[in-house]
């Protein structure tokens, strides 16, 4: 039942009633910005990918029993390697990954004990060795394969293992300490229905999820103000405000699957974050196979959102934006020299001009582009779009401006601060405005865009929705292809978007 972009802007509901006095709501506006105001302050350090981190165990694993027995082999049997070496030792040494992740030993939560791991660490690499002298044995391969290299790799691979679990043990529980491995969740309902999936989750051995709270709109006695223990936060409004204070990683909903309308009038309002968002099992009387569920240790959920470009994706997208922007910092640079010289020659002001953007779920980010305006007419809220023969620009402004070459210094945005990709939704500006209504205000979902990093360059702009906003349609087109970019989100794509970029400014109507 997962749901696209694309859906959530089709999605009619009835709208609330508010029937509240002005004063109530002044309140509750009041207590929502005292709620953000008291998380401000406790926002946690970035989160590492469960996903990415199990994986590079099992890279770890592998490199090490692998050059083990290499070692082993060069010390002892001394020959070249031979093909029947070469072909055992990556064999043995995946099939001891395969019987680990059996004996559940590429879990986080396993990690952090190494008493735990180590039991069953000696015991699949035992088995995997006993199964690869019964082959040396039964095969008759005596006069091909060294008992002694298989019985010193057995011991020397047992011990490199065990101090390597030690050592991941400490590395996992320092970074769990850190709030780094958490998957920080909140329930969305109350009642029995959410107490019995807090309790669930709240009961699990070796979880990486820790609950922060339970929001409802619900304020009777369906929803008292303490759920299994943990406190009701506020109403689904109060969540958004709480995501964009504090990380956020995980939103479970507690409503049965029949209380659609109020579902989906909260999806609306949560949708534009990024971050998972599920639906609980427990609230629906359907039974599915279970294969149509994923779990969260033995809770089934129904998936609903995924957060747009995770774990290894992330990985990707930042190694290439690093190293291609990197490649173009160096590249560029004679070009940026000539600029900044122009720039400073052409009237008086900094070379560079600063202005503060919409990044990641809705942060202010300050990026860096050439300064294209008289210095005493800089707009940094941009609280007037630039238009055609603006007084404003500059001559040497007008060039880079029509050739985008003013966005060049973004690049240090780019490798130096990471808080922009190469390829993404376009930052605004913070007053940004369309027809004279704020972007937000003309697009339902605007903030949807900022589920990922803004770029350089994006799908919209290499499809001619660049430059001046001056209707609203223009806006709307914009995030709309932002919305399909981020939804289609590969890494060809991004190569694809880059390529295109420059054929795109060449023929550019709306930039001034």
């Amino acid at each position: 039942m997962a749901y696209s972009a694309e859906d959530m802007r089709r999605i009619e509901v009835a709208p609330a009633v508010d029937d509240a006095p002005q004063a109530q709501r002044e309140g509750e506006r009041q207590r929502r910005a005292l709620l953000a105001e008291s998380l401000a302050g406790q926002t946690p350090a970035a989160a590492y990918s469960p996903i990415v981190l199990t994986g590079l165990v099992r890279a770890a694993d592998f490199i090490l029993l692998t050059v083990s027995a290499l070692v082993i082999h060069t010390l002892y049997v001394n020959p070249p390697l031979t093909l029947e070496y070469a072909v055992a030792i990556p064999g043995v040494v995946l099939l001891t990954l395969v019987v680990f992740q059996a004996l559940d030993l590429y879990r986080v939560g396993v990690f952090r004990d190494p008493l735990y791991q180590g039991f069953r660490v000696a015991g699949g690499w035992s088995f995997v060795l006993l199964l690869a002298l019964a082959c040396v044995f039964f095969l008759k391969l005596d006069s091909v394969f060294s008992r002694v290299w298989l019985t010193s790799w057995y011991v020397v691979g047992l011990a490199i293992l065990s101090v390597e679990r030690i050592l991941l043990a400490a590395i996992v529980r320092r970074m769990s300490d850190a709030g780094r491995l958490e998957r920080r969740t909140v329930i969305v309902g109350g009642g029995p229905l959410a107490e019995q999936v807090l309790h669930d989750l709240s009961t699990q051995k070796h979880s990486d999820v820790r609950i922060c709270g339970v929001f409802d709109d619900r304020t009777d006695d369906r929803s008292p103000d303490v759920v299994a223990g943990f406190p009701k936060l506020g109403t689904v409004d109060d969540l958004v405000e709480f995501a964009r204070h504090t990380r956020i990683d995980l939103v479970i909903f507690t409503l049965p699957i029949t209380a659609e309308t109020r579902l989906l009038q909260m999806l609306r309002k949560l949708w534009v974050l990024p971050i998972d968002i599920r639906l609980a099992a427990h609230a629906n009387k359907l039974r599915f196979r279970p294969r149509s569920y994923s779990w969260i240790g033995n809770v089934p959920v129904l998936d609903v959102f995924d957060k747009p470009i995770a774990d290894w994706d992330v990985v990707l997208k930042s190694a290439f934006d690093k190293i291609i922007g990197s490649a173009a910092l160096l590249l560029l640079s004679p070009v940026m020299l000539a600029i900044a010289i122009a720039v400073k020659l052409d009237s008086k002001g900094p070379i560079l001009f600063k202005q503060k953007r919409h990044g990641f779920n809705n942060e202010e980010i300050e990026v860096y582009k050439f300064r294209s305006m008289y210095s005493d007419k800089l707009d940094h809220t941009a609280a007037k779009q630039v238009t055609k023969g603006d007084p404003r620009v500059t001559r040497v402004g007008r060039i880079i401006r029509k050739t985008s070459l003013d966005e060049l210094p973004q690049l240090f945005n780019v490798v130096f601060k990471g808080n922009l990709s190469l390829v993404g939704p376009r930052p605004h500006a913070l007053a940004a405005r369309a027809a004279n209504y704020l972007y937000d205000e003309v697009v339902d979902g605007y903030f949807a865009r900022h589920r990922v990093r803004p770029g350089i360059t994006g799908w919209a702009q290499i499809n001619g929705w660049r430059g001046e906003t001056d209707t609203e349609e223009k806006i709307q087109k914009r995030v709309e292809y932002d919305l399909f970019y981020i939804e289609n989100w590969s890494l060809l794509f991004d190569m694809y978007i880059l390529a295109m970029t420059p054929f795109a400014l060449l023929k550019a109507e709306n930039a001034y």
